[in-house]
């Protein structure tokens, strides 16, 4: 993939100067309900479950139009193409539980395999639905990709259909953070030559990086028995997963587990959770360090979480699915 056509705030360029204001109001919270699909490596962990979780119990502000089985590769899977088949099942048992089969029908599998270039489209079910599913969109009026994942199926979507940019908003977690030492999050690792066709595409982009910000959206085990426990089958099998995710990746006596995947679910609901600022979008190197180029278009960047008032509105919402 070309680098991004570089724009440039000059008096003689109107036509430059006028993308970087489309930019900006293309990073605008949708007002009104939005239309939205979910991108998820499911069974990673735990918080893509309390995800899709609280997504549905968000649909008074969100309208869900297609969940995709995304590629990982962890203590999880035997490789990307597993992950992705696990992630699959684990959507399915997931809607089955919050007696939401009925979305069934909007699940489609992802890529088998991470880019192995940022040129060649890792083809793919879920890749093709998305840019079927944005031709109905606009840049008044996008589709919302909440990207939880390595961001395979969305970049191959680019790649297939450039101009599926001009359609689509995307929120997304990736990166450690501009003020951290490097950008080798899970999401942006696994997949670099994705995270650079993703924000070198011109679609706009809502960041939320890992370090200083998704790292202090927390649950404990005790906060969890007493805000979840008992109130139905999803959130005592949430519960049981998160403790024990808890002591596979190395938890203390006294462990606390990110629920970082909710807080790209939380963006579009409203400002009252969550901070941002413009920043040009930053370019991911593949040594893991960030590159700035001031040339690029406009991302929205979060930079803190109101962790008490979000994590109480999805306790909340957890708790209201029928025992």
């Amino acid at each position: 993939m070309e680098s991004p056509k570089p724009y440039l705030f000059t008096d003689d360029n109107p036509r430059e100067m006028e993308d970087y204001a489309l930019s900006v109001r293309r990073l605008e919270r949708p007002r009104g309900r939005a239309d939205v699909v979910l991108d998820t490596d499911m069974f990673n962990e735990v918080d893509d479950q309390f995800a899709l979780a609280y997504l549905l119990q968000s649909q008074d502000k969100l309208n869900l139009k297609g969940i995709y089985a995304a590629p990982f590769f962890n203590h999880h899977s035997a490789g990307p193409a597993d992950g992705m088949e696990r992630s699959y099942e684990e959507i399915f048992r997931i809607l089955d539980m919050l007696d939401r089969s009925s979305y069934g029908k909007m699940v489609f599998k992802g890529s088998d395999r991470f880019l192995g270039d940022e040129k060649s489209p890792a083809d793919s079910p879920a890749a093709r639905e998305l840019i079927r599913l944005s031709e109905a969109y606009s840049p008044e009026q996008p589709l919302y990709i909440i990207g939880i994942a390595a961001c395979t199926n969305i970049a191959s979507a680019l790649l297939l259909c450039p101009e599926m940019k001009d359609r689509v908003c995307v929120i997304w977690l990736g990166g450690m953070g501009f003020e951290w030492c490097d950008n080798r999050s899970f999401n942006a690792g696994q997949d670099l030559a994705s995270a650079r066709v993703l924000l070198g595409s011109g679609a706009p982009v809502v960041l939320l990086p890992g370090r200083g910000v998704l790292d202090r959206f927390t649950t404990t085990g005790p906060e969890l028995e007493y805000w979840l426990r008992g109130k139905n089958l999803f959130c005592d099998y949430i519960v049981d997963k998160t403790i024990r995710e808890a002591g596979l990746c190395g938890g203390e006596q006294c462990w606390s587990r990110p629920l970082s995947d909710v807080a790209a679910v939380a963006w579009p609901l409203g400002q009252n959770f969550m901070l941002d600022r413009l920043e040009h979008s930053p370019v991911m190197e593949y040594d893991h360090l960030y590159a700035e180029d001031k040339r690029r278009l406009f991302i929205r960047y979060v930079y803190s979480i109101n962790r008490d008032k979000l994590m109480g509105d999805l306790f909340n919402k957890l708790a209201k699915y029928p025992g």
